[in-house]
């Protein structure tokens, strides 16, 4: 791509890094901010500084939060008695769209995969186990919701996990399969992401 300025193509290469765009949208895009006020571009800039430098994750859940405790696990309306496994924070943000879930997450943060070198010690799974093992008499942990996709890492994930948390005597359930087998959590849509949830059925390692 010929590009008569050494900036402007800076800028499209940088932008071309995010998932999902090519070049010719990244210049779409630097092109559409050089036309915008520069007050505009220059609170994009801010903002995306500010949420790199000062973002936090959850001390409990590992959910993104602006601080050490995210709004979820911070409620007194949600419900620590159930905890919703997820892969990614797209997850969390996919479940909550569908308004059908009111217990707390926890964020693996992947999955086991030893293709990619990814074993549990490179995920939370240790710091969930802690928690349920770790959760007050008030608010025991009672069920655990595996709502990991349905690929093979993810199959392998879930056996890992239940076969952890039998250890705890805690019920370990996972989402209907509403979700097609080799489906991820974030492109399925609410309504059938929230039928998932609301009908969950037990998990058995069996």
């Amino acid at each position: 791509m010929n590009i008569p300025s050494k900036l402007i193509e800076d800028a499209v290469t940088e932008i071309s890094r995010l998932p999902g765009i090519g070049k010719k949208t990244a210049l779409r895009l630097a092109l559409h901010l050089l036309k915008q006020n520069e007050v505009h571009t220059e609170a994009l800039t801010l903002a995306l500084s500010k949420m790199r430098q000062e973002i936090q994750y959850c001390k409990t859940c590992h959910n993104i939060s602006d601080s050490d405790q995210c709004t979820i696990c911070a409620s007194m309306r949600r419900d620590k008695t159930v905890i919703c496994v997820v892969e990614d924070i797209r997850d969390v943000l996919a479940i909550e769209n569908t308004n059908q879930f009111q217990g707390t997450y926890h964020v693996l943060g992947g999955v086991i995969s030893p293709i990619q070198g990814i074993g549990p010690e490179e995920l939370t799974i240790e710091s969930l186990l802690e928690r349920v093992k770790k959760s007050s008499e008030d608010e025991p942990v009672q069920e655990v919701i595996l709502a990991l996709s349905g690929t093979m890492e993810g199959d392998t994930t879930s056996f890992y996990l239940a076969k952890r948390l039998k250890e705890n005597n805690v019920k370990v359930s996972t989402i209907a399969r509403g979700i097609p087998v080799g489906g991820e959590l974030e492109y399925t849509d609410e309504v059938t992401l929230g039928r998932s949830i609301m009908t969950r059925i037990n998990y058995s390692t069996e």
